[in-house]
């Protein structure tokens, strides 16, 4: 169970109460406390590469980590939309890409939990992994936006588009999972 890989993922669950912390001071410490939660926010970002590829490199893909990684990524972007949300760098219509991501995790989640008893997966396209890569450069850019001038509005453009992308990918998904559904309730 403590393997590289699992340390990695455990990472990034580890470092949002860090960021939390962060968040919160930044109004008190300043410019400090958003450098150093952009610097969590990098280092567990990266774990989220690292974990996959240390995981097949060292030959220690394990069924604890097989579990955790997908919900580890789904706990550190979730957490970290509501916080965005909470301190106000994401809201208004702004608000409506958070939506869109977290709608689309649960559904996925919830396909891939209904499919994986009668041994169906759904694996990640490519255009997932583009969807998860913009993802991530928006929420850093928007963990960053304090900092820097136009970063916020960089930001938001670009988690527009990675909801985008979400919509796209989370409707191939449940279409290859209504496919299955329609062959089951056939075969009843």
């Amino acid at each position: 169970m403590w393997t590289l890989p699992n340390i990695l993922t455990m990472g990034r669950i580890i470092a949002l109460p860090f960021m939390f912390v962060c968040f919160f001071v930044e109004s008190h410490v300043g410019i400090v406390a958003t450098y150093i939660c952009f610097g969590l926010y990098v280092l567990a970002a990266l774990t989220d590469f690292f974990d996959g590829w240390a995981a097949r490199k060292f030959n220690q893909i394990s069924a604890f980590g097989t579990f955790l990684d997908p919900i580890s990524d789904k706990i550190f972007v979730g957490c970290l939309l509501v916080l965005l949300v909470g301190f106000g760098r994401l809201d208004g219509l702004w608000m409506i890409p958070v939506l869109m991501i977290l709608f689309r995790e649960f559904l996925v989640s919830g396909l891939r939990e209904f499919l994986g008893p009668h041994n169906v997966k759904l694996p990640v396209t490519n255009l997932a992994k583009w969807k998860t890569t913009l993802q991530m450069v928006a929420l850093g850019f928007l963990v960053l936006a304090p900092a820097l001038p136009y970063v916020l509005q960089v930001g938001q453009w670009s988690l527009l588009g990675a909801s985008i992308l979400t919509v796209i990918t989370g409707w191939g998904y449940m279409k290859a999972g209504w496919t299955f559904m329609k062959l089951a309730d056939q075969n009843k």
